[in-house]
């Protein structure tokens, strides 16, 4: 292959001369915003119409997309678990009442006629924890005990707060 057999495809040059084909306004009409230098102007404008995403009404309040954990009853619970089981994700799973990936989270729907004890990924109401350590002895103790242990220093600074009166100031 010689470099005079090569065939070239002409670029375009705006701009230089009536003649290019490409002269004086350089193939951009005549005036307008279109035709200044640095021209960029979105491609959701609309040359002063009310823009779309303003005509359209709005939804209040807005969608999460965090995933909820999936709700499991007492009687669900009763059902599928023997005495001495321990509740767990796992478990769950294995059992069908949630899906693989899922988190859970017990609700007080229903009765509990079975001992059985949580583990520590089951997310559990407040009301749960009661019932499990009022009817189950040593189920949940951990999360019985933080609950205890986390009101123990309010309960000890409002007692100390009882007894002693504020000090008061004195004026110099």
């Amino acid at each position: 292959m010689k470099l005079e057999s090569v065939q070239t495809k002409n670029k375009k040059r705006p701009g230089r001369g009536i003649s290019s084909g490409q002269g004086k306004t350089a193939g951009r009409g005549t005036k307008g915003q279109k035709s200044r230098s640095g021209f960029n102007i979105p491609k959701r404008h609309e040359g002063g119409q009310t823009p779309l995403s303003m005509r359209l009404p709005k939804l209040p309040g807005f969608k999460s997309f965090k995933k909820k954990a999936t709700i499991v009853s007492l009687d669900h619970i009763s059902a599928m678990f023997k005495d001495g089981d321990v509740v767990s994700v796992e478990a769950l799973e294995n059992k069908g009442l949630i899906k693989k990936g899922e988190k859970a989270k017990i609700l007080n729907n229903g009765k509990l006629t079975v001992k059985v004890s949580l583990g520590k990924d089951v997310k559990v109401s407040e009301n749960i924890v009661k019932l499990f350590v009022e009817n189950v002895p040593a189920v949940k103790e951990d999360k019985a005990l933080k609950a205890k242990k986390d009101a123990a220093p309010v309960e000890k600074a409002v007692k100390e707060a009882v007894k002693k009166p504020a000090a008061k100031k004195t004026a110099k």
